[in-house]
């Protein structure tokens, strides 16, 4: 039928706060882990952790398995240090399915995940419309990647008030920003509440 428009939309919601044990609760595996969750409520993906309890672990390592924000398999080493803290991961993963130890830590582990987000908003060729989005209590910005954060690169930005469910429509001009390889949205959780993107 004539007359119909070709703008899709997509709405996210992320309100999981970020949990140190989430993957992986205390525990000093000599290789596998048990996991204690494969995925988060949110459906994006989380940046993840390593904490160790005791202060005999530098250099040893944690390797983390699972899907990017598109479903493409990664995985991530992450190396402990002689101190008893966490330590960051750089990668996001929508899921995971194995995390594996070099050695038996000094004391128990948690693997959990950051503040850090990113989801998938579509995985393919696209054009940005417009986007609203409810800020959470926090200020902060949002990256729009052109395909995911491992593999691609951030195409422009958006900071939100910072004033919890205060809104911003945008609207952008004639054919949209164009994201040759899908686009994906980076955040940090708190900082939004929910957001809609409208793309064709």
């Amino acid at each position: 039928m004539s007359g119909r428009s070709d703008v899709k939309a997509i709405t996210i919601s992320d309100e999981v706060v970020a949990d140190a044990d989430f993957i992986v609760t205390a525990a000093r595996p000599n290789t596998t882990a048990t996991l204690a969750n494969t995925s988060f409520a949110s459906g994006g993906a989380r940046l993840l952790s390593v904490t160790t309890a005791g202060t005999g672990d530098s250099g040893k390592t944690t390797t983390i398995t699972g899907t990017d924000t598109y479903g493409n398999s990664i995985s991530e080493v992450i190396t402990s240090t002689g101190s008893a803290e966490a330590v960051n991961g750089s990668k996001y993963f929508k899921t995971v399915s194995s995390v594996e130890c070099s050695a038996q830590y000094a004391a128990n582990i948690t693997v959990g995940s950051q503040a850090g987000a990113a989801q998938a908003v579509f995985t393919e060729r696209m054009r940005l419309k417009g986007f609203s989005i409810v800020s959470g209590g926090t200020a902060g910005v949002i990256q729009f990647y052109n395909n995911t954060p491992e593999d691609g690169s951030v195409l422009f930005k958006a900071r939100t008030l910072g004033t919890d469910n205060t809104t911003i429509d945008r609207t952008i001009p004639e054919d949209g920003i164009l994201f040759p390889n899908g686009m994906v949205v980076q955040y940090t959780v708190a900082t939004i509440d929910m957001m809609t993107f409208f793309y064709a």
